[in-house]
């Protein structure tokens, strides 16, 4: 009896726990696209260098990714990148009452060339 009264809140509380890491994974493929980012934005004059290398570099999905890049001048000055994410959130039950949530990354370096 007790099982059945207990189950269901150990099921939502499991799939709360999935999707807080599926969130927490999409973070740290964020902070991973900014430095690649960043990265090719120092090492290339393009001005859609660092997008590209972002997209390329995590498997986030590109209609949700936000990419900012100032600061490029000339060699030894500093580029920095900003990158928003709006990470979905899909899990059954519990992704519909969170939304998306918002993720941010950046990521500076000094221009090479």
């Amino acid at each position: 009896m007790e099982l059945a009264l207990v189950l269901p809140l150990v099921a939502v509380l499991a799939l709360l726990l999935v999707q807080v890491t599926l969130v927490v994974r999409d973070q740290v493929l964020v902070i991973h696209a900014a430095r690649e980012a960043a990265r090719a934005a120092a090492v290339s004059p393009e001005p859609d260098a660092a997008g590209q290398a972002a997209r390329a570099g995590a498997s986030l999905a590109p209609s949700r990714l936000e990419i900012d890049v100032s600061g490029r001048a000339e060699p030894g000055s500093r580029v920095h990148v900003q990158l928003r994410y709006r990470s979905p959130t899909e899990v059954p039950l519990v992704g519909p009452m969170v939304g998306d949530v918002q993720l941010w990354g950046s990521a500076t370096m000094r221009v090479e060339r």
